[in-house]
């Protein structure tokens, strides 16, 4: 019997309107509990497996599946999990899909959202990679026409299309930080543009093996009519720069997210203190420094190894401001010594194959193949300094 497939963008279309489906996930337990969507049941299942009716009837009678329920079905690849749609058909269930290219697929899914400005001649489209959590913008001005890039994936065409479908060209390409989640595309898109790709000045004490303009803090470039100016945040990395677009925004990298704050022992393992004592001063006095209205927006969003996004909904812009962060990010409001504490009292896991990917974007290590690469960045980033929103957003 044939297999239905399902794109990605098609799969999240059904969630985002709510659609009642069963989503099984067939790949093992363990890599299961490591990290899946939000929702799916875990049935573990090989490729030419036949079902046995027990099993079946079993996860039928946990999970409430009726014959003429709609299921997708998922794996790593779209594989085994294509198997199982078929091996489902043959039982009698009428309404099964596969989500095509398994969670490879679902990992370089994009949104693209706009986010609302009080200025209009200023574009912000915020990208997001939806089941990593990853965040990336597009900024530009309309009457210019021209755009900059900042925190671009490997996935560049979507920073590309994001800035063709507003009218705008990039011709600046900007990264905050080293990444240590994800490849950074920054310099490719730069070479593909042939125009400059831009790093906080402070990134030389990390040896980068590639050309960069460096950025010295309060440093301002010009893109159009809009100038960005660096303002230099150490502490998740030494070189971290979040970038003031004007009077409007901050993109504020790993420094400050909606919900937490970004941790310090990655890069600042060796001197743990140190690290934690930067961030502090970074969000102290650097950030909590600007006027209220001023927009933060993050280099991620949370998402848990069972893949929820902690109360944030994406596809809708996700953002804060300094004020509102200021009255209600508990970690803001700590003395330095209790801040430093928190900084390793609750830390997640570390990011998968994370000294790789620093490696990658350092320049250090070569690119791999797209199958190695895919395999580099599965599964939710890693980089808030807590598992728990430090946000309290009742108030």
């Amino acid at each position: 019997m044939m297999v239905s497939f399902i794109s990605p963008e098609e799969f999240r279309d059904k969630l985002d309107r709510g659609e009642d489906l069963h989503l099984i996930d067939t790949r093992s337990k363990s890599d299961f509990e490591e990290w899946h969507i939000g929702g799916a049941i875990n049935f573990p299942h090989a490729e030419g497996k036949k079902l046995e009716e027990g099993n079946l009837q079993e996860l039928c009678d946990a999970e409430g599946i009726e014959t003429n329920d709609q299921i997708i079905t998922v794996c790593a690849k779209g594989i085994t999990s294509a198997s199982l749609a078929e091996e489902l058909k043959d039982n009698g269930f009428s309404d099964v899909k596969t989500i095509e290219g398994g969670l490879r697929a679902w990992s370089g899914l994009y949104d693209r959202v706009p986010v609302a400005t009080n200025n209009d001649d200023l574009i912000i489209i915020q990208l997001q990679r939806r089941a990593k959590g990853c965040l990336g913008y597009v900024v530009g001005s309309k009457r210019s026409g021209t755009a900059a890039a900042f925190d671009v994936s490997r996935y560049t065409k979507e920073f590309i299309d994001a800035a063709t479908e507003k009218g705008l060209k990039i011709t600046h390409v900007f990264d905050t930080h080293v990444h240590a989640d994800h490849i950074s595309g920054g310099r490719e898109l730069a070479d593909k543009l042939g125009v400059n790709y831009f790093l906080g000045s402070d990134v030389k004490d990390r040896a980068p093996d590639f050309n960069y303009v460096p950025v010295k803090s309060n440093q301002v470039i010009e893109v159009g009519e809009l100038q960005i100016k660096a303002v230099h945040t150490p502490g998740h990395t030494t070189e971290m720069t979040s970038w003031l677009l004007g009077s409007e925004a901050l993109i504020s990298g790993d420094s400050l997210f909606v919900d937490s704050i970004g941790r310090t022992e990655l890069e600042f393992e060796e001197d743990a203190e140190r690290g934690a004592v930067l961030q502090y001063r970074s969000l102290l006095e650097k950030i909590l420094s600007l006027p209220d209205r001023i927009k933060i927006l993050p280099g991620h969003f949370s998402v848990s190894n069972s893949g929820e996004s902690g109360g944030l909904t994406p596809g809708t812009p996700i953002f804060s401001t300094v004020g509102y962060l200021r009255k209600n990010n508990r970690a803001l409001q700590m003395e330095k010594d209790e801040f430093v504490d928190y900084m390793f009292s609750n830390l997640p896991t570390k990011p998968p194959n994370y000294e790789d990917v620093i490696g990658i974007n350092l320049g250090r290590r070569e690119r791999g193949s797209e199958e190695e690469e895919i395999e580099l960045e599965l599964g939710p980033n890693r980089c808030a300094a807590s598992e728990e929103s430090m946000v309290d957003s009742s108030k």
